[in-house]
């Protein structure tokens, strides 16, 4: 499939730049698969939207603030005496962390990368927290080693000194807001570098709602990592190579689908990451000839799920609106079609909706 058939216009004053006051007060386009047909609706319409009886599968990692600044000290020379060794602080670093390895090593993006060799350090605020390069990978990736001795380790001290990871095209500095606005209210699991959005209009009050609506719940978790925003270089679709996501489905969120499943009721998943885990968990449940529809368990997902995809588990998906040219719109039109859900977007330009990761979102049916 050629990457100009995934495009679509969009004005630049509708991608939004902050998020709403009430998370559940954004807007909803209802998307009816089965006749065409649009809706627009408010989310916290959303409860007396649904049937009663789906499973709703929610992603709840945990953004932490993987953008780190620090300075950079020079990589030791070769000369045999510790004390001729040299040192020198040049500049700022950005350490953008990407996948965790270890409980100290993580596979991120370093700015500026060429300049940055195999041996280098960075250190972060007054020496609380340093990083050493110790390898370089694929996609301009870095593997970095961190080491503290500040009260609470390396990942207080990440925490504390990390900023938010806002996507490139909210074109501002991430604002104290944001470590509570870019996390879903069901967050609990840290390890993503971006939100899993289509659930950050979701409120107490709203997963009240739905409960109270007969719909079961259930969380997985799969940390977004760079992949979110890795262009498609190539010119077809075919020429994409996805980077991995960790993911982990629990025992219990496995028995949960295998039974909504088998009652016929329908999946709904919250975001293209839930549909990643899912369909990727599926696929190797099949490869083994398992007896569950998905695998529990930890993995990494590869999948890249483009149109003539066969889904096995989700059959209802809500999701914000995407980027044009990118593989999470490819997703969606693979779920919805092509045709379709681009004039959905068509559609949401002309009403008005606000796009991507602070904007509304769509229920796909």
């Amino acid at each position: 499939m050629r990457l100009d058939e995934l495009d679509y216009e969009l004005p630049a004053t509708q991608i939004a730049q902050r998020p709403l006051e009430q998370r559940d007060s954004s807007r909803l386009l209802a998307m009816d698969r089965a006749t065409d047909k649009l809706a627009d609706r408010v989310f916290a319409e959303l409860p007396g939207l649904l049937r009663g009886d789906e499973l709703i599968v929610l992603n709840n990692a945990r953004v932490i603030p993987a953008r780190l600044f620090g300075r950079r000290v020079g990589v030791f020379s070769d000369a045999p005496s510790r004390a001729t060794r040299r040192e020198h602080l040049s500049g700022t670093v950005e350490v953008f962390l990407a996948r965790q390895i270890a409980p100290d090593v993580w596979e991120a993006l370093v700015r500026p990368g060429r300049k940055m060799k195999t041996g280098e350090r960075v250190v972060f605020g007054e020496g609380e927290l340093e990083a050493e390069i110790t390898a370089r990978g694929e996609f301009g990736l870095r593997t970095v080693r961190f080491s503290s001795r500040a009260p609470g380790g390396i990942t207080a001290q990440i925490e504390r000194l990390g900023r938010v990871p806002l996507p490139p095209y909210i074109d501002r500095e991430d604002e104290s807001a944001d470590r509570e606005r870019y996390q879903t209210v069901f967050a609990s699991r840290p390890g993503a570098v971006a939100a899993p959005t289509a659930g950050l209009h979701f409120t107490p009050e709203i997963l009240s709602a739905i409960r109270a609506r007969g719909v079961e719940l259930c969380e997985l978790t799969l940390d977004v990592g760079l992949g979110t925003f890795q262009p498609i270089h190539s010119d077809t679709l075919e020429g994409h190579t996805m980077h991995a996501e960790s993911y982990e489905i629990s025992e219990q969120a496995a028995q949960q689908i295998q039974a909504a499943q088998a009652a016929l009721r329908p999946i709904l998943a919250v975001g293209t990451t839930v549909v990643r885990a899912l369909e990727d968990a599926a696929l190797r449940a099949a490869a083994e000839s398992a007896d569950s529809v998905v695998l529990s368990g930890k993995a990494e997902a590869r999948l890249f799920i483009t149109p003539g995809f066969s889904f096995r588990v989700v059959n209802a998906l809500l999701t914000n609106f995407h980027l044009p040219r990118t593989t999470l719109l490819a997703l969606v039109c693979a779920f919805a079609g092509r045709e379709h859900t681009l004039a959905a977007y068509r559609h949401a330009v002309e009403a008005g909706y606000r796009f991507y990761s602070y904007g509304d979102c769509m229920l796909i049916r």
